[in-house]
């Protein structure tokens, strides 16, 4: 079993909750625009071997909610901030879905600060085909299920009907989104350009069913990122972690401490 402590530090006049478990080199994972739940096989996989840093995004969880922010980039320097904080140092990023964009953005800040770089299923790129999922043309049910390529996660997760403390958090999630990755929708228009500085080993993970973000977003990350590799998660959607929290895993770790 891995101990998992919780913590609040003050970050840019605001709250930020910081949960942190496992032992070995930094880990700083960032979750997805729906959130995160309090525990994850995932997670505890990756506690075996790392120490896990996971923040909850100012606006998302635990966490307090700037009023001032209007930015994905905005995100990025508070998690700066805060890594400066707990003195973080020598860590790699990891982030999940829209976690992936302001994982990318931080290591545009800082690319000598980091070790390794992954980002699943990432958002902050425009699609050179498709488009990412709406979420104001989708119910929250219908949004997450659209990110699954087993709809029976879904119940496995979260039951046949959500809590409404689920709900109401993620509708709290989406309007923080809809304030600050609006227009564009979900992606920068400056984000490819800044990644060629990158020079870190970079793994880009993409679902082979990924219904959220298509996946030549995934392969323009993979050519703007100097030193990056792609791999596919067969039978996978948008949330890799919950439909493939093993495989993910050892993908992780083995790039990782590689």
């Amino acid at each position: 079993m891995v101990a998992w402590s919780e913590s609040t530090v003050t970050v840019a006049g605001g709250k930020v909750h910081v949960v942190r478990g496992g032992k070995g080199a930094p880990l700083v994972l960032l979750h997805h625009d729906i959130g995160t739940l309090d525990q994850l096989d995932f997670y505890d996989r990756l506690a075996q071997r790392f120490e896990i840093i996971l923040p909850h995004h100012p606006g998302w969880g635990k966490s307090g909610r700037p009023q001032w922010m209007r930015s994905v980039r905005d995100v990025a320097v508070i998690h700066q901030e805060l890594l400066a904080e707990l003195k973080i140092s020598g860590h790699s990023l990891l982030g999940l879905g829209f976690g992936g964009w302001i994982a990318a953005e931080m290591a545009t800040m800082a690319p000598r600060d980091i070790k390794k770089l992954v980002v699943v299923g990432a958002m902050g790129i425009k699609p050179p085909e498709g488009f990412i999922a709406d979420q104001a043309l989708l119910s929250y049910i219908a949004y997450v299920k659209t990110g699954l390529h087993d709809k029976s996660v879904f119940e496995k997760t979260w039951g046949a009907e959500p809590e409404l403390d689920v709900l109401e958090q993620w509708d709290i999630h989406r309007e923080m989104c809809f304030r600050i990755a609006w227009k564009p929708y979900m992606y920068s228009q400056t984000l490819p350009h800044l990644l060629k500085n990158v020079h870190a080993p970079a793994l880009v993970v993409t679902g082979d069913d990924d219904g959220i973000v298509p996946k030549s977003a995934a392969e323009v990350y993979a050519k703007s990122l100097p030193h990056a590799t792609l791999s596919v998660v067969r039978d996978s959607g948008h949330f890799v972690e919950l439909e493939k929290p093993a495989e993910l895993a050892k993908l992780v770790t083995s790039f990782i401490a590689g």
